[in-house]
């Protein structure tokens, strides 16, 4: 039976993958490799090393790629001279015979002022954007209000083109202009179209959301999931960037995964895939906001919890409440011993051990990541909803998956759509068509 293992600490405790990793030399990206058929060019493979690394040795680069070091000398030297990377001192951990011979140390790092991109979080009730360079390192970022109407393509893009210029004023001036942006939002997104064939931000299906990006921004815009983005996030900056195989599961307005299948972002053929909120679980059950019926965030996400919120509540308690306020209320009176309202929660948990053990079944991960705003609340996670997790899948003797906590802001998923434009710009830049 697969027991869930928590870290230890506090639920919510955990690291944070923010912009401090680079800046300390412990770089962005996966810390292992690809080694399948699709794995870029060899010198593509280096940039991607050192930039994982933060700093790195030629010599390093050798063993960790098992190439020549002929040939690391000729790949590096190329990409120094494309501006991408420089020599610096060599690390500490790395000084030896090199040193010892009577030659200056030296290692490779990205240059950081070698390219910037803009990812962004579109949210219903803030949207975020963060600038990172190529290295991955933070140089600004950005908030503005949000709300929880759909909008029309030209309003959604105003607000789009606002935030870029609020996080551009507040990363100042720089040597690169932007390269790419890329923009996470919730729906059914057509990744490589960048259409969106339905979101709550969005009051027309199908809307060519990319384009008109592209069009008013006058820059490359790469559209996904934004569960997708808070996958890379992990990826690149967090607890997936040693995991070949782990998933993602976040629980806020609605119910979203992301799946890293062999080190890779998993997104399906049409890139539509791993909308675990809108799998069903009770044949013509309750209404989801996608207008089908018995999708699981329809028992899950805030909406669920808040519609059955004055039936917990004191009569005339939830008017004029804000949703956010009213759920809080709703968990404290659940704390508190209101049967009702601990009822609910877990319900939810129930239905959610019902997702989390078919995501076990059908990918056997090493890792499940909850993630999301609604993660404070612990009912949802309680040791009930882990246990008929582990229960509901199949007894095969499979090693345990292990799942954390983590409660990351917004500002987490404006990176990981960094990566995204990051991931993007590595490959034009150094892959086959630019070999």
């Amino acid at each position: 039976m697969n027991d869930a293992i928590f870290p230890a600490g506090p639920p919510l405790a955990g690291h944070r993958p923010g912009p401090d990793n680079a800046a300390v030399g412990k770089g962005c990206g996966p810390r292992l490799r690809d080694g399948g058929q699709s794995a870029p060019p060899l010198r593509q493979q280096v940039f991607e090393h050192v930039r994982a690394e933060g700093i790195a040795t030629r010599s390093g680069i050798t063993r960790a790629l098992g190439i020549s070091g002929g040939m690391v000398t000729q790949l590096t030297a190329d990409l120094i001279q494309r501006g991408l990377l420089e020599e610096v001192a060599d690390p500490p951990r790395e000084t030896g015979r090199e040193g010892a011979r009577g030659r200056p140390p030296t290692a490779l790092r990205v240059v950081r002022d070698s390219g910037r991109v803009l990812g962004i979080k579109l949210s219903e009730d803030v949207h975020t954007a963060v600038i990172t360079d190529f290295a991955g390192i933070e140089r600004g970022a950005a908030t503005r209000p949000s709300d929880h109407r759909p909008r029309d393509l030209y309003e959604l893009t105003e607000e789009v083109a606002a935030l870029v210029e609020a996080a551009l004023e507040d990363a100042g001036p720089a040597a690169a202009p932007l390269a790419a942006v890329g923009v996470g939002l919730a729906g059914l997104i057509q990744h490589d179209t960048g259409t969106v064939a339905w979101s709550p931000f969005l009051a027309r299906r199908g809307a060519p959301l990319k384009a008109a990006l592209q069009e008013r921004l006058g820059l490359p815009v790469h559209l996904d999931n934004d569960v997708n983005m808070l996958t890379l996030a992990e990826l690149w900056f967090g607890a997936g960037r040693r995991k070949t195989d782990f998933a993602v599961v976040t629980i806020e307005q609605g119910v979203g995964m992301g799946l890293v299948l062999g080190n890779r972002l998993y997104r399906g053929a049409g890139g539509m895939g791993l909308e675990l909120g809108h799998t069903k679980v009770q044949l013509d059950g309750a209404l989801c906001r996608c207008g089908r019926r018995g999708c699981l965030e329809a028992y899950v996400a805030d909406y669920a919890l808040l519609r059955e919120a004055a039936t917990a509540l004191a009569p005339g308690s939830v008017a004029q409440v804000a949703p956010e306020d009213m759920l809080d209320r709703l968990f404290d009176e659940a704390k508190a011993g209101n049967r009702a309202a601990a009822t609910i929660f877990r319900r939810a948990g129930r239905y959610l051990s019902l997702g989390l053990s078919n995501v076990v079944q059908l990918f056997d991960p090493e890792l499940i990541i909850l993630s999301g705003a609604r993660m404070r609340y612990d009912y949802l996670y309680a040791e009930e909803v882990l246990a008929e997790m582990s229960a509901q899948a199949l007894d095969d003797q499979r090693p345990a998956a292990r799942v954390e906590i983590h409660a990351w802001g917004d500002l987490v998923w404006a990176r990981g759509a960094t990566a995204l434009a990051l991931s993007v710009e590595t490959d034009r830049l150094l892959g086959e068509a630019a070999s």
